[in-house]
């Protein structure tokens, strides 16, 4: 059956058959199998895997030639060319001098920072991008659900379906402002995995679509609304009382209905790799290339033999003669396939990579990257009896014994590659390679050999170092256990390797029960460190202290040494569910929440507020110098309506919430819910929560809901000084239903002493612009031309505040930029002293001597540099301030992803940041009407 369509003349049926597979080969040079791929096949994208890459410069020449070879063999477009570097124990990559090692997904979750997620993603991006490779079989996007015994491990954010999706969407921006396209994966999630069979059987995920649907597909339906290039489809088998199916790649009802259908994903479809033992045995190849492709995969992926490859190439070609297979869908899967290589490819690239000169010049920002990143995420879960650091329970001249298991090097380190040259050969799984990639295999003590270097060289002590087996302790064991003063016992993946977990626990109860040299019981500190799935012992208290550090590359295991020997302090947090600790089920409890009468409860929340700010928490920075008449804004162009929860016998408020419908925008915001401290956890900022979306939901053309307000300027988001406090809310709020992973980090920035601030040398020059002029106006005279201003830059959210600082002439005042040409405001900001009316409604300003404020910039988008007019109006404001001996300003509202980087390079420094959320009013009606 002939192709038909509007494609170029050179897209004849061969070459497009050759678009719809990707396949690997072994080799770490062009070899017959991939240029017989190549030029007989046209197969169009190629999947390099560890055993093809020996460095970064051998990489960059591989994928040149591979580049090379398609161009002669008359492709019209480059090859996608793929591998999977999801950092920690995955990389396909390694090169010690070139290539930096980074945290696993869930190591880098740990560090609670999606800042500096992205960063990692784009920095892995650069540095694949520099060696020619184009696409990156990343981030894994499954939950998991069922976080014991699964073979994905550390491979996963998480088991928090909000923050998967939050740290999943950074992934995938940092891979793509890096340069490469992206694959989420594994649809429709190995989070919850069962194991049925035998080891090559095909295992099953038994959870209904309604449960995946409300977990799993979370971060994957958050994904695709990010702008996901690509999706890996699993080959894992489904059974419920909706869907029962061998393969899920191989099922319309997965693939077609669910992905394409119901969660309208129209990007690129791979297959997992046909050549698992379970697939091959029980369909064979080319019928599962027919059932994968009409089930609606565009790629198929075939990793080795190459006569199972051209079995699949031949089983689609006679699924097309045949009938089974209609040209209209050849034709839309290649044009997928097109759209993205027209996004990350083109002959240029392919042939001129960056290469080791970029490589070279990133080493510096990426080693420094992977530093603070290993130094951030290695968690201490428990601390119970303060072991942490050593220094505190062992002396320099005292031992320290350190007990390790038997494991298989990571892929990412010089081991593994002796071990590899030393074997001739890395073994081959029979399972799906994504399945069963992370799985520990015995081969040596080598692999914990530094960290007992590490321990002696930081310590200056003695360290005795053996490892154990699934014999459990032996007389060797207890010998050098009598002889240590305190012991530090390594597990990895103990969930997968019981004997660890009997080792560990095995070995705390001697330190529990150890005695002294004078007969007297003395417990031995113990300290156990999973060094890969953080649940080995997180559900173990009888592990008195636990550290996890989520992979065991050589800069985890560093890290771990300095946070032992008290050189770096352990911020690390447990990402999802297990970063705090379960709290007993309790009822929700509905109060009576009632409207906000001022008369009637302005004392008694300023009690409240005076309450909350006493509480060692984040939020007595936040509410400081607040009272109610902060929340009262009284603007006509906002609808303000407030709520409490109050005693009416004492009239007391036990919480209060505020809500603010900017009419022009269209947009509702939840400005504040405070709760009483004394009465937490009762289910009071629920209620007020409910009442509150009950009211924005009710508003005429409302089109969006955020969590946070500017002004008034208290809370901007979630606050986030405290991590665990941000966690905690975070994780609350998501369960309310707000979208945590679609948010902005914004903050309130200070310069703290004008006295001693100049502007940055040559900054002044360098904003210098012959056709912008500035000026400073004050009063009601010029209120017309400045709401025309906001009006024109859409920004009529502003006109209240506007309106205010032009009626207020002494504490106020708008610095506005001009064209000089035609004198059309091009921008503009807000500026006043803490004496103005305006300063009522930012706390942080109220009543504070000597200090002035810049709010509220508004700047044409009609205007090319808009960086450095919105840097020249914060100038002038900052000047303005000094001119007038003021003592320190405040910048009330600056957004991480474009103004607070301008704002630090004029001296600025934050005080205090937050997390902005947004969300489709749409789930609220449901909720409202169910």
């Amino acid at each position: 059956m002939a192709l038909s369509g509007d494609l170029p003349p050179l897209w004849d049926e061969s070459r497009q058959l050759g678009q719809l597979f990707m396949m690997g080969f072994d080799g770490t040079s062009v070899t017959q199998q991939v240029k017989t791929l190549i030029e007989k096949y046209h197969v169009g994208s190629i999947l390099l895997k560890a055993q093809n890459l020996k460095s970064a410069e051998q990489a960059t020449q591989l994928v040149f030639d591979l580049q090379s070879l398609a161009r002669q063999a008359g492709h019209p477009v480059p090859l996608l060319i793929a591998l999977d570097q999801e950092n920690g124990g995955v990389n396909s990559l390694y090169d010690e001098a070139y290539i930096r090692q980074f945290p696993s997904a869930m190591g880098v979750a740990a560090t609670g920072s999606k800042k500096l997620t992205r960063d990692i993603a784009r920095a892995t991006a650069q540095e694949l991008s520099s060696c020619g490779i184009n696409w990156i079989l990343g981030p894994v996007l499954d939950v998991l659900t069922n976080a014991r015994n699964q073979p994905l491990g550390v491979r996963s954010i998480g088991d928090d379906p909000q923050e998967v999706s939050s740290f999943g969407v950074e992934c995938i921006k940092g891979y793509q402002e890096g340069g490469v396209a992206t694959c989420g994966k594994h649809f429709p999630s190995y989070g919850n995995l069962e194991f049925f069979g035998v080891p090559d059987d095909v295992p099953t995920i038994t959870e209904s679509l309604e449960n995946l649907s409300q977990s799993a597909l979370v971060p994957f339906r958050t994904a695709i609304a990010q702008g996901l290039d690509s999706m890996m489809v699993g080959g894992v088998a489904m059974a419920s009382s909706q869907v029962n199916v061998m393969h899920a790649c191989l099922s319309e009802q997965i693939v077609r209905d669910l992905l394409r259908h119901e969660m309208r994903f129209d990007g690129v479809v791979v297959s997992e790799c046909l050549e698992m033992e379970a697939l091959s045995r029980n369909i064979g190849i080319s019928g599962g290339t027919v059932m994968a492709f009409k089930a609606g995969c565009d790629l198929i992926l075939t990793c080795r033999s190459l006569l199972v490859q051209e079995d699949a190439i031949n089983g689609l070609r006679a699924g097309l003669d045949n009938g089974m297979i209609e040209g209209f869908r050849v034709q839309e899967s290649v044009q997928r396939i097109l759209n993205m290589k027209a996004k990350y490819t083109s002959w240029e690239k392919a042939f001129t990579p960056p290469g080791i000169e970029s490589l070279t010049r990133l080493q510096p920002l990426h080693t420094n990257l992977s530093t603070t990143a290993y130094n951030k995420s290695v968690t201490v879960v428990r601390d119970k009896k303060h072991y942490v650091p050593l220094s505190r329970v062992i002396k320099p001249e005292e031992e320290l014994l350190l007990l390790t298991p038997l494991v298989k090097p990571l892929p990412a380190s010089a081991l593994f590659r002796q071990l590899q040259n030393e074997a001739g050969t890395v073994p081959n799984s029979g399972r799906s390679p994504s399945v069963d990639a992370n799985t520990s295999i015995m081969s040596g003590e080598q692999v914990f050999r530094e960290l007992g270097r590490l321990l002696t060289r930081y310590r200056n002590g003695k360290v005795s170092h053996t490892s154990y087996t699934a014999n459990g302790v032996r007389p060797l064991h207890e010998n050098l256990l009598d002889r240590a003063q305190a012991v530090i016992v390594v597990t990895a993946d103990a969930g997968r390797n019981m004997y660890q977990t009997a080792y560990a626990k095995h070995i705390s109860m001697l330190c529990k029960l150890a005695v002294g040299p004078d007969g007297i019981p003395k417990e031995k500190p113990c300290v156990v460190v999973a060094v890969s799935s953080p649940f080995d012992f997180i559900a173990e208290p009888s592990i008195g202290t636990y550290i996890c550090t989520y992979d065991f590359t050589e800069s985890a295991l560093r890290a771990l040494v300095q946070i032992l020997y008290g050189e770096l302090n352990p911020i690390g947090l447990l990402p999802g569910s297990h970063g705090q600790k379960p709290q007993a089920t309790q009822s929700r409890q509905q109060w009576l929440v009632e409207n906000f009468n001022e008369d009637r409860d302005s004392a008694a929340l300023d009690v409240l507020l005076n309450q909350c700010q006493k509480e060692s928490l984040v939020h007595a920075a936040t509410l400081k110098n607040t009272t109610t008449s902060n929340f009262l804004l009284r603007d006509s162009n906002v609808e303000e309506a407030h709520f409490v929860v109050r005693n009416s016998t004492t009239k007391e408020l036990f919480g209060f919430c505020t809500t603010y419908y900017f009419k022009t925008r269209g947009i509702g915001h939840i400005g504040a819910i405070v709760v009483d401290p004394a009465r937490r956890k009762l289910s009071i900022g629920h209620s007020l929560h409910d009442r509150a979306v009950r009211a924005l939901v009710q508003k005429k053309g409302i089109i969006k809901f955020q969590l946070g307000v500017r002004f008034p300027s208290i809370y901007l988001g979630i606050p986030k000084l405290d991590p665990l406090e941000f966690k905690r809310l975070r994780q609350w709020f998501a369960k309310l239903g707000w979208n945590t992973s679609l948010s902005t980090t914004v903050a309130t920035v200070t310069i703290r002493d004008l006295t001693l601030w100049s502007p940055p040398e040559g900054l002044g020059q360098t904003l210098t612009n012959p056709d912008v002029k500035y000026d400073l106006v004050y009063g009601d005279d010029y209120n017309d031309i400045m709401m025309e201003h906001l009006k024109r830059c859409n920004r009529t959210e502003a006109k209240g505040l506007y309106q205010l600082a032009m009626s207020n002439k002494e504490g106020c005042g708008i610095i506005r930029a001009k064209r000089a040409s035609d004198q059309s405001i091009l921008g503009s900001i807000l500026i006043c002293r803490a004496e103005s009316t305006i300063a009522k409604y930012i706390p942080a300003l109220y009543k504070q001597p000597g200090m002035a404020c810049i709010s509220s910039p508004v700047i044409s988008t009609k205007f090319s540099d808009q960086k450095s007019l919105f840097q020249g109006l914060v100038l002038l404001g900052i000047r303005q301030f000094k001119k007038q001996g003021l003592r320190s300003v405040l910048l009330d509202y600056a957004r991480e992803d474009f103004t607070l980087d301008s704002l630090k390079s004029l001296g600025f420094t934050v005080t205090n940041s937050f997390e902005e959320i947004s969300s489709d009013p749409m789930q609220w009606t449901m909720m409202s009407t169910t």
